[in-house]
């Protein structure tokens, strides 16, 4: 199998050809930190796709099977996890719930909606890591009503080491379908961009808070 046979280049195929992910160099966006970024990502549009819907749920399946023992319970977390983790769910005949990003403030004040038990063994479906902190606390949440959380599964990560060092502390495996390497090899294959982009969407990677700065006024 060579690399362009890897599914996680083909995904990468996926996000950038329905525009789920943008790559502007030389044009950045601003995120809602305002820190410049070469790179937009929004994989909620996959769900609008049937085909390629499909290819991430069974991908996310297969994931499941080959890294984690089969679990009781599939979570998402809101809200970018909550479609794709019902998806897998369905697909894999098991429970699904999702965790809040906080507490309701009205009624029986929920973060996690559905029902777990302690001592269930789940794995926690997300589309998108960055530094994984929203992501963790939906971890932490599951743990704190007695969940076996045995890791966690998303469509893509940036590949930050804030990230990798969250993961590590909170003692939580993360697989991801995805990267930010296999889509910048994918997106120079395919002539998204030239190797000029390429050099620059290396630096953003490596120090996204002061990449901005670099770019030529």
């Amino acid at each position: 199998m060579t690399m362009f046979d890897n599914p996680a280049y083909k995904i990468a195929e996926f996000l950038l050809q329905i525009k789920a992910i943008k790559l502007q160099p030389e044009n950045p966006f601003i995120w809602a930190s305002g820190l410049k970024s070469p790179i937009y990502c929004d994989n909620r549009k996959t769900l609008s796709y049937p085909s390629i819907r499909t290819f991430i749920r069974n991908q996310f399946v297969d994931t499941i099977n080959n890294y984690f023992e089969k679990p009781d319970v599939i979570a998402g977390v809101a809200t970018g996890g909550i479609a794709q983790g019902a998806l897998v769910a369905q697909e894999m005949d098991l429970p699904f719930v999702y965790v809040r990003s906080e507490a309701k403030k009205h009624g029986l004040t929920n973060m996690i909606e559905g029902d777990v038990e302690s001592g269930q063994k789940v794995v926690v479906i997300e589309d998108l890591i960055s530094t994984g902190g929203s992501s963790l606390k939906a971890v932490q949440a599951l743990r704190e009503k007695g969940c076996v959380v045995k890791g966690m599964a998303a469509i893509f990560t940036y590949g930050f080491a804030e990230a990798e060092s969250n993961f590590k502390d909170t003692n939580c495996i993360l697989q991801t379908l995805c990267n930010y390497d296999t889509l910048i090899i994918e997106a120079l294959n395919k002539n998204y961009i030239n190797q000029k982009d390429l050099e620059s969407l290396k630096k953003w990677r490596l120090n996204p808070a002061n990449w901005g700065e670099s770019l030529v006024k």
